[in-house]
């Protein structure tokens, strides 16, 4: 199994039944380990092995924030025609204090752009250091939930879920999983995408 620079597809064998396009950022571009031990190369690797013939896209790039992802959106609908868009952004945008307002405003945006080609989406929710403050962090952290409702978005849970405050599981740097966690990460994803697979494979 060959995952190639962000962007590109993986390669599988079997008959392409959907795509699947995951925009993120360094949680989603295996930061700090090769790329082939990233979640999001498990999960082209469970889906291949299950012979289910969908293709994943890892379009994540490592410090990226959802203005980044938004900017970036429309070359990649164009480019891969995603059945399914997994949105993991947003971590960035807490880290540097951006405002919450403009966080909302490009997850609902990623969202919609998607739709209006035909994409599911999932929303992977994110959370951060109180570093700003408990304000601050509590409003980054709802935006997620509000966003989803808002749209009627699939939301799936923090992503590092179990993860973040398990040291061994953990970067030295306190924000980046270790290779070890990385299968922990999909599982906290794909009980949220599977609903979304099932409902683009009874597409006609």
């Amino acid at each position: 199994m060959l995952l190639l620079a962000a962007g590109t597809a993986i390669p599988t064998a079997q008959t392409q039944a959907g795509t699947i396009l995951v925009l993120g950022d360094s949680i989603s571009a295996a930061y700090g380990m090769d790329l082939e031990r990233g979640w999001v190369a498990l999960l082209q690797q469970q889906l291949s092995e299950q012979q289910s013939g969908w293709r994943v896209v890892n379009a994540s790039i490592s410090g990226d924030t959802s203005a980044g992802g938004l900017q970036r959106l429309p070359a990649l609908i164009e480019r891969h025609e995603p059945d399914i868009v997994i949105v993991e952004l947003g971590g960035n945008d807490g880290l540097r204090g951006y405002p919450i307002a403009k966080l909302r405003s490009n997850l609902t945006q990623m969202i919609e752009i998607s739709r209006s080609q035909g994409a599911g989406v999932l929303l992977l929710a994110m959370e951060i250091p109180p570093n700003f403050g408990a304000r601050y962090t509590g409003l980054f952290r709802d935006s997620y939930a509000e966003v989803a409702r808002a749209t009627e978005t699939a939301l799936a849970p923090f992503i590092l879920e179990g993860i973040a405050l398990d040291s061994d599981l953990m970067q030295a740097d306190g924000i980046h999983p270790t290779a070890s966690a990385q299968p922990r990460l999909l599982d906290n994803v794909l009980p949220h995408l599977t609903p979304l697979l099932a409902a683009a494979g009874q597409q006609p």
